[in-house]
């Protein structure tokens, strides 16, 4: 069974060679992840993260919500609250699997249009400065479930529905899949992946071009149809976890894999066909209700811009979390960039999950 479904993602991969427009970064929000747990621990909760915020990162994982509803809700801010990231989710226990859907926007707001401040003859009219917000939004439909009835099998599937807006100027629409999967071997060990945008996401952007020519020199801007569509190619998250009891209170979580891009791209192993890099973290919980995380993700090889050596860059992360009944409050801080980046943005997530209210 295993084998079905690690070929069907492999010719799902190699088939978006046909694409002819890819962009490397394109809906790279999406990438982000949510839930300040798994923020925290580095994105290392590829076969961990066992509630509504694994659509994310996983979306099998809505398998191990056993009973009733869970809500969740995720704000930070990046590059001091510049951007703001909020996420909302849901996600309902059925008789055949678990269904969720989520809600992400990722936006700058506020900014200044001075395009007008100039008139033709020189004259500054500060009145004609108005605002506009570059946002990315995606919507996500979620359905998780056992193939053949098989417990130790856990497959999910994310259908996203992708709108981008940059103020009057350009906006997009694009929709995707995700398919992920987590396997439960009997000792105790888990190991998954999920592979992004596995038919490829492709955005479909609408110009206005009248709004645009006034900020690209006065000059008429009339792309060619063919840089109006772009495709983001997929990408693979695989790992592995085992929860180890160090007594009746203490627990530890650790989870460590690798991020495959199919691009060149600066990881630390690169070729034409596809980038590896790895990542690990780990979770310290004490009766289920402390938590206290570390992770470290995204090493890249970089060159530094004042002795122009090769260095390897990483982004380290850390958190903590607290749970009581079926309410838990979670709080991740985070390197924003790579090579030493000063920029640290902190994320906040709540969850409220039903089920647990209801056993009580």
């Amino acid at each position: 069974m295993m084998k079905k479904y690690f070929l069907l993602l492999l010719t799902t991969v190699f088939a978006t060679y046909q694409s002819q427009i890819i962009r490397k970064y394109s809906n790279e929000f999406l990438n982000i992840g949510a839930g300040a747990r798994g923020i925290g621990m580095g994105g290392a909760v590829i076969t961990n993260q066992d509630d509504v915020y694994s659509p994310m990162w996983n979306p099998a994982g809505l398998m191990s919500i056993q009973k009733d509803w869970q809500g969740a809700a995720m704000h930070a801010e990046y590059f001091e609250s510049i951007a703001k990231y909020d996420y909302l989710a849901y996600a309902k226990v059925l008789e055949t699997g678990v269904f969720g859907v989520s809600v992400v926007r990722l936006g700058v707001d506020n900014i200044l249009n001075t395009t007008q401040l100039i008139d033709t003859e020189g004259n500054i009219d500060y009145d004609k400065i108005t605002r506009f917000s570059q946002s990315d939004y995606a919507g996500i439909i979620s359905y998780a479930f056992n193939p053949g009835g098989n417990p130790n099998l856990d497959v999910g599937i994310n259908a996203k529905i992708v709108y981008r807006n940059v103020g009057k100027f350009a906006n997009g629409y694009g929709f995707g899949f995700d398919i992920g999967a987590i396997y439960k071997l009997d000792n105790g060990w888990k190991i998954g992946g999920m592979l992004r945008d596995a038919t490829t996401t492709v955005n479909f952007w609408n110009i206005n071009q009248k709004e645009l020519s006034t900020v690209v020199n006065g000059e008429e801007f009339n792309p060619a149809p063919k840089d109006k569509m772009e495709l983001t190619m997929p990408k693979l998250n695989a790992g592995a976890s085992k929860l180890f009891e160090i007594n009746s209170s203490l627990y530890v979580l650790p989870e460590a894999g690798i991020n495959v891009d199919f691009a060149k791209t600066a990881a630390l192993l690169s070729t034409d066909f596809a980038s590896i890099t790895p990542y690990a973290g780990a979770e310290l919980g004490y009766q289920k209700m402390i938590f206290v995380r570390l992770g470290v993700n995204r090493f890249q090889s970089i060159t530094d811009i004042e002795d122009l050596k090769r260095k390897v860059s990483f982004q380290p992360s850390a958190g903590i979390g607290i749970r009581y009944r079926g309410l838990t409050l979670d709080y991740a801080i985070s390197n924003s960039g790579i090579g030493g980046s000063n920029f640290y943005s902190n994320f906040f997530s709540l969850k409220l999950d039903m089920g647990e209210f209801r056993n009580d």
